[in-house]
């Protein structure tokens, strides 16, 4: 797949030029205009990195920037901008930011610094096992279907895709607005309400073997645990 980048920029002649080059370079890119977009978009979509102008009308690229770390500390994020004061560039790495350009800067520089940064963030996925085992559990992610002590269950996407997040994480916290944007692209109201339908019915899935419960964290998602 190739590597997606969301671009917000308000110039319009700088935003389709940096869109059109890093296309050519291989890259997926979103091009927004102006922060209320991109952070609509960062909402909707998953994205390997971040390209973000400071000042743009309607919400700058330091707020932008601080709306995705609330809910996102991976996604790396390049600031560019036309000030090069020592405070901005320092407030920039204070929010999170992993890199920062100045205009005018170099196509070929910025590419550079997109792969250098992507080299150290993406990792390479392993292939999950199929099937995968745990307690009195049989998981088969590839064919949505999981084998209990008391029965055989077809899985529907969402739950399937859920279960592997969850057996991906034993005994750890699954953040919910993590799981939300992995599923269903999007942590709105609506589908977090739709996750949680999911969730109690993998819950009732799971009752069938007694060691594994998930727990609810208030406040941050959930977390399935083995139970001695």
């Amino acid at each position: 797949m190739k590597p997606r980048l969301l671009i917000v920029e308000d110039d319009p002649n700088l935003g389709e030029i940096l869109s059109e080059y890093l296309g050519l370079k291989g890259y997926e890119t979103t091009l927004m205009r102006d922060g209320e977009e991109g952070g609509r978009a960062f909402k909707k979509a998953e994205f390997d990195l971040c390209i973000l102008d400071l000042m743009m009308p309607k919400k700058d690229g330091f707020t932008l920037a601080k709306e995705i770390r609330a809910t996102d500390d991976d996604t790396p994020i390049i600031f560019l901008t036309a000030k090069s004061m020592k405070q901005d560039i320092i407030k920039g790495f204070t929010i999170g930011a992993d890199d920062y350009m100045t205009k005018p800067f170099s196509m070929e520089e910025l590419l550079l610094r997109i792969q250098a940064i992507l080299k150290r963030s993406i990792k390479k996925e392993e292939p999950f096992p199929n099937p995968f085992t745990i307690a009195g559990l049989v998981y088969y992610y590839q064919e949505n279907r999981l084998i209990t002590p008391k029965r055989e269950i077809n899985l529907t996407t969402k739950e399937n895709e859920l279960l592997k997040i969850f057996f991906e994480n034993v005994n750890k916290t699954v953040e919910r607005s993590s799981a939300l944007k992995k599923i269903w692209k999007d942590d709105s109201y609506f589908n977090a309400r739709s996750m949680d339908v999911y969730i109690a019915k993998i819950r009732k899935y799971l009752s069938d073997e007694p060691s594994l419960k998930i727990l609810t964290i208030h406040g941050e998602g959930f977390k399935l645990v083995e139970v001695n």
